[in-house]
């Protein structure tokens, strides 16, 4: 059965990030189309907004999903697309601790994300939307990171087995790590669906185990919510071993509900957190 619902990284990041009590401001780019009731929605969660530019006779970036029967693989189409983000989009007073870049569609430049350097402390890529690559009737597939020189700009990258073996080229998991870390990247996250993650620092890996969901209902964002959880501890200075369990942790909640609706409370994800946290450092 075919329903609409609030998508995109920036929205699962953003809600699991507020679930666990950062402050989350979005810069983001949307047609006149985008529903009222979105805004509401996200403002009521205590997202900033401020910084989210509606441009009118335009349209806002949609997807189609298709999944297969056991939820495993997924077919993507593009049925709209915003226009690009660019350097004069960004708030002149953009400053923060942390800055997540999750384009979906190939709107963030090497230009913007340059700029975007100098506005925080900490800079994190979500490369997916820069390697996909459209037909001409939308369907996705992956391709090469056209610039890689982006990579020297982040310290943070995070993407999904089959991004990271497009982006650099490489089809061995341990070779496209390292290929990330050769650009200066200090942290590597591979998520893994059901599998888990694949937590690299400073080139020594940790299995990070999924924490098994109570059933899932809709796997979309789950890698966005990883790494929403995974920032919103890090900024606080914990170690990067107990940040990737609470990704995973934040991530075993929202697929078991569709849409970016469902995240238990912050202490469930923490219980979670700390099961494959103690999991992890026994083995």
């Amino acid at each position: 059965m075919p329903f609409v619902v609030l998508g995109g990284s920036v929205a699962y990041f953003s809600f699991a990030a507020r679930q666990l009590d950062a402050t989350v401001s979005v810069v983001s780019k949307v047609g006149d189309d985008f529903p009222g009731a979105y805004v509401w929605w996200l403002e009521q969660e205590g997202i900033d907004l401020s910084g989210m530019v509606k441009v009118e006779d335009a349209q806002t970036t949609r997807f189609e999903l298709k999944y297969s029967n056991n939820l495993s693989n997924r077919k993507l189409r593009l049925k709209n697309e915003a226009p690009p983000i660019t350097v004069n989009d960004l708030p002149k007073s953009l400053k923060a601790k942390a800055i997540h870049i999750a384009p979906v569609a190939g709107e963030v430049s090497y230009k913007v994300v340059k700029k975007l350097k100098n506005c925080a402390d900490l800079l994190s890529l979500d490369p997916q939307g820069l390697v996909r690559k459209f037909d001409e009737k939308g369907n996705v597939t992956l391709g090469s990171l056209k610039n890689k020189r982006i990579l020297e700009l982040v310290d943070i990258y995070k993407s999904s087995l089959n991004e990271i073996k497009a982006a650099t080229g490489r089809s061995r998991l341990d070779s496209a790590i390292k290929a990330v870390h050769d650009y200066g990247v200090e942290t590597v996250i591979v998520t893994l669906g059901m599998k888990g993650a694949v937590l690299s620092v400073e080139e020594t890996s940790y299995n990070i185990p999924a924490y098994k969901s109570k059933k899932i209902v809709d796997p979309t964002g789950a890698g966005d919510v990883f790494v929403g959880g995974f920032l919103a501890e890090y900024i606080r200075g914990e170690n990067s071993l107990w940040c990737a369990c609470v990704g995973s942790a934040a991530a075993s909640l929202v697929v078991e509900a569709a849409g970016p609706t469902f995240f238990g409370d912050k202490a469930e994800i923490y219980r979670r957190a700390h099961v494959l946290y103690e999991k992890e450092i026994k083995q």
